[in-house]
């Protein structure tokens, strides 16, 4: 199989690859994450994960190279990463009982050829109380993620139930639609 890159230097999505048995170069797309005027939660997945992807794909041009982004989608509104744990309590505090959509795009980039594909999860938190949440910002650190939890370590324990396709999407890296898009 040619050369898999990672267009990105998370360090969740690398994680996921590496659970999948992936070997994989991980490289920073260097690629500004801002909202354009009138685009979905959707369109911002899909745009960010090629842009990412064909980014990096310039550089390796003989790679099959992966691009992917997560958007939280919120009461019809798009919420970015926190940034610090104050917002992240802030956003969790929000979300306490009530459900968000976790919108996953992902491409692949292989010199001209393009594939992508969109997960959706829908994502039902429990009823959260102030103290819940500040001790879980602070154990998990989760500033830097979309929705402000981390579902792979204590975020999990936030969540009555989560619907959709597929559980490594919530992770960061659909890796059920990378092995549908290598082929």
């Amino acid at each position: 199989m040619a050369h898999l890159v990672l267009a990105s230097t998370s360090r969740y999505k690398a994680a996921v690859l590496r659970r999948a048995g992936f070997q994989f170069e991980a490289v920073s797309p260097e690629v500004e994450e801002r909202l354009q005027p009138d685009e979905s939660a959707e369109e911002l997945a899909l745009r960010l994960a090629l842009e990412k992807a064909q980014a990096v794909a310039a550089r390796y041009p003989d790679a099959f190279v992966v691009g992917a982004d997560q958007v939280v989608e919120f009461e019809g509104r798009i919420l970015g990463k926190p940034g610090s744990s104050e917002k992240a309590v802030q956003q969790l505090e929000r979300m306490s009982g009530r459900t968000h959509r976790l919108i996953t795009g992902i491409a692949v980039v292989r010199g001209s050829d393009i594939a992508q594909e969109l997960v959706i999860h829908h994502m039902n938190m429990r009823p959260l109380s102030p103290a819940e949440i500040r001790r879980y910002v602070e154990a998990d650190q989760s500033h830097d993620t979309a929705g402000a939890y981390k579902i792979e370590q204590r975020g999990i324990t936030l969540f009555e139930s989560v619907s959709g396709p597929d559980p490594s999407a919530i992770e960061g890296l659909p890796v059920m639609s990378l092995i549908r898009l290598l082929k």
